[in-house]
């Protein structure tokens, strides 16, 4: 029995050797610090629909006025699609060839700032692009947080887009997100001096 016991063991410990090591998360200094604006992606690296439905996931945790999630998202994965989408970023074409994934981020006007159809304050639907900036930060943090990369672009045809995705007239476009693999490591650009962006009273 003792034998038996031994033996049990040992098999098991060799088992155990045997499995691959489980990949740590990232800490979210890690996320944060290695996360970079990438504008080379390679091509030979895909992502499933199944991992961009759980880094979509990840926006909706993100904050917004009156819990309203006025972001929404179209997501080009089809090789179609995405092509198309590839011809409406501008000079960005060449950069995000290669990310298999383009995302058209775009809010709900009239929603976020806005209480019974009045603007709470000054700011108004300027609310709107707020909270859409927000859940974009979540879509780059998570993504980084499983191994992808980012690029979101400004130049972009959004009557093009509007018309290839059926997009509302009801929705603001605000920009479209590469996500993929990068190529090459990105620099880290030079940032400014916290007392030049904070004061403290």
């Amino acid at each position: 029995m003792k034998r038996a016991f031994i033996l049990l063991a040992a098999s098991l410990a060799v088992l155990a050797c045997n499995q691959p090591a489980k990949q740590a998360s990232p800490s979210f200094d890690e996320v944060i610090t290695t996360r970079r604006s990438v504008r080379s992606y390679d091509a030979t690296k895909s992502i499933s629909e199944a991992e961009v439905r759980a880094l979509l996931t990840a926006t909706q945790e993100a904050p917004s006025w009156a819990n309203m999630e006025p972001t929404k998202y179209y997501v080009a994965m089809g090789e179609e699609k995405r092509a198309a989408l590839l011809e409406m970023v501008g000079g960005n074409k060449e950069r995000v060839a290669g990310a298999p994934v383009l995302i058209v981020s775009t809010y709900e006007t009239g929603k976020s700032g806005f209480f019974r159809g009045q603007a709470t304050n000054e700011i108004g639907d300027g609310w709107g692009a707020y909270d859409n900036g927000l859940s974009n930060a979540y879509l780059i943090l998570q993504a980084r947080a499983m191994g992808f990369d980012t690029l979101i672009m400004g130049m972009r045809q959004s009557d093009a887009i509007r018309a290839e995705f059926d997009i509302p007239d009801s929705e603001t476009i605000m920009a479209v997100i590469a996500v993929g693999y990068r190529a090459q490591e990105p620099n880290r650009p030079v940032r400014r001096d916290l007392d030049e962006i904070a004061k403290f009273f």
